[in-house]
C-alpha cells in the first residue's frame, strides 16, 4: 500500500499519512499510457525525478474514481458499521483491485484531533460494496481514507471523506511532541528528522522491558506499518518500508521507513507492528524539521498520547 508504505498510506501515513499519498497535478488528468512515461532520454542524461511531496486523501474524487461513503454519520462509542463503494469514472462499482501489502484496500478512520485511528481491512461484496465494523469511542468530525490500486490502474490512489460522529464534542489538544510512546508494554523510541518538502529516514526501535524486541512479526508484508497525517487536514503522507518481510521470518528491533512530508507544521505518525501474535498502535507526534530529541515524556503521559485502540 503506497500511502502507508508511499506516501502513498494515518500513513496515511498516519495518515501519514499526515495525507492521503494517496497527486494533485494528475487530478483532472488521465494517467499516460505511454509504458515508458512518455520520455525518451537516456537515463545517463535526465536529471532525477524529484520526491512526491503531494498528499492524498485530500480529495473525495480523483483522476476518474471516487469515494462513496454510504455511511456519512455514526454514533459515539457504539458498534458502527461502515460501507462504501469505489466507482470508477462511468460511476460504476469497481470489483477488481490490484492487491497491495496482502489486501485489496485499506482502510484508515482518524479523528479530526487526531487522537482516535483506525486501520481496517473491510470486505468487499459482489457488488463491490465494502463493509467494516469498528467503534469510535469520542463524538466529533473524522476523516476516512481509502488506500488501493484498481486493476486497471498502475499507480494507488488515496480518497478522503468526511464522517461524523453524534455526541457532545470537545476537542483534545493535539499531543506533544515525543521521541517515545508506550503501547500494550512495548517502548518504541523515533529518531530520524521529518523534512518538509523532501524524503527523510524515520527509524523506530521497539523494546519491552528495557530490552530489544527482535521477534517483530510480518504485518502487511513488513515489520511494520506507518501512516502520516498532517494536523489541520488530516493529509496523507508517502511512506515506504526500508524492509519487506518474507515469509514468517522474524525482525527486529528496529523498524525503518523513507517518509515524504509536503510542507513545514505537525504531523501525526501512527506505528503498527507485530509482536507475540498481537497488533499494537504506537502514536508520536512530530514536527517537520525538527529531531524528534525531545525528552521521553512520563508513563502518565505515555497514557495520555496513546491513540484510542488499533
Amino acid at each position: 500500500m503506497r500511502p502507508l508504505y508511499k506516501i502513498g498510506a494515518f500513513g496515511a501515513a498516519l495518515a501519514a499519512s499526515f495525507a492521503a499519498a494517496y497527486g494533485i497535478g494528475d487530478a483532472v488528468s488521465p494517467l499516460s499510457t505511454d509504458p515508458g512515461g512518455g520520455g525518451h532520454e537516456s537515463a545517463a542524461h535526465s536529471s532525477p525525478a524529484p520526491a512526491d511531496t503531494s498528499p492524498g486523501g485530500l480529495q473525495i474524487s480523483e483522476r476518474g474514481y471516487a469515494l462513496d461513503l454510504k455511511t456519512p454519520r455514526v454514533t459515539a462509542d457504539e458498534p458502527a458499521t461502515l460501507r462504501f463503494v469505489i466507482r470508477d469514472a462511468d460511476g460504476r462499482p469497481v470489483t477488481d483491485y490490484r492487491r497491495e501489502h496482502e489486501k485489496d484496500l485499506h482502510l484508515i478512520v482518524a479523528s479530526r484531533d487526531l487522537t482516535t485511528y483506525r486501520h481496517l481491512h473491510p470486505t468487499r461484496s459482489a457488488d463491490g460494496t465494502w463493509t467494516t465494523t469498528t467503534v469510535l469511542p469520542d463524538p466529533g468530525g473524522y476523516r476516512v481514507l481509502a488506500d488501493f490500486t484498481p486493476a486497471a490502474e498502475r499507480e494507488g490512489l488515496t480518497l478522503g471523506a468526511d464522517l461524523a460522529v453524534s455526541g457532545t464534542y470537545t476537542p483534545d489538544a493535539l499531543p506533544a511532541p515525543s521521541a517515545t510512546a508506550t503501547v500494550d508494554g512495548y517502548t518504541v523510541t523515533l529518531d530520524g528528522t521529518l523534512k518538509a518538502g523532501g524524503e527523510s529516514d524515520l527509524t523506530f526501535t521497539v523494546r519491552r522491558d528495557g530490552k530489544p524486541v527482535t521477534g517483530l512479526q510480518p504485518y502487511l508484508g513488513a515489520y511494520g506499518h506507518l501512516v502520516a497525517l498532517r494536523s489541520g487536514d488530516l493529509a496523507y503522507l508517502h511512506v515506504h518500508p526500508h524492509e519487506e518481510a518474507h515469509g514468517t521470518t522474524v525482525s527486529g528491533p528496529r523498524i525503518a521507513f523513507s517518509a515524504t512530508a509536503p510542507s513545514e507544521g505537525a504531523y501525526r505518525l501512527f506505528l503498527d507492528f507485530k509482536a507475540a501474535g498481537q497488533v499494537h498502535t504506537a502514536a508520536f507526534t512530530v514536527r517537520a524539521g525538527e529531531h524528534t530529541s525531545v525528552p521521553a515524556p512520563t508513563p502518565e503521559q505515555h497514557e495520555e498520547q496513546a491513540p484510542h485502540g488499533h
